[in-house]
């Protein structure tokens, strides 16, 4: 763990993180994302504090195509979206940051209501800063978790 690194804290409990722990494989774990960009939305990241794609070990790398495909399905099955965004992010304060790749269900009521798609639709989602409840992240997480475990899925 890394002193002052959100994504640290937030796995080593240091922080409360909503929904819990998701599922946790090769190193790397599932959580619901703590930022603005709606209920359902997940982050995939490696345990340990790593600034680069490139610093990934063997064991982590082997399973993070499987682990983000398999998210996108759980999050696809729970929340019917139009659309499933999965990019790296990993800057903080313009320096890079613990990785985490953000799995974020894109609805057509996102849009319509940001009036935006992509990375526009992310920014105005961070800019409009509304947390999901504390209960709405809970109750799509109790439906995600089982599927995050489930080895067919």
């Amino acid at each position: 763990m890394r002193d002052g690194c959100i994504a640290c804290e937030l796995s080593s409990g240091v922080r409360p993180l909503p929904g819990g722990r998701l599922h946790e494989v090769s190193g790397l774990v599932v959580e619901h994302c703590v930022g603005p960009l709606g209920v359902g939305t997940l982050v995939v990241k490696p345990l340990r504090h790593v600034l680069h794609v490139a610093d990934l070990d063997e064991t982590e790398s082997a399973a993070l195509g499987p682990l983000l495909r398999r998210t996108a399905a759980a999050v696809t099955e729970v929340v019917r979206p139009e659309q499933v965004y999965v990019c790296l992010w990993s800057h903080a304060d313009g320096r890079p940051g613990h990785i985490h790749f953000v799995v974020q269900p894109i609805t057509r009521a996102d849009m319509t209501r940001f009036g935006e798609s992509g990375p526009k639709l992310q920014v105005a989602m961070s800019r409009a800063g509304e947390l999901p409840g504390e209960a709405e992240v809970d109750a799509v997480c109790a439906r995600l978790r089982p599927l995050l475990a489930d080895q067919r899925h």
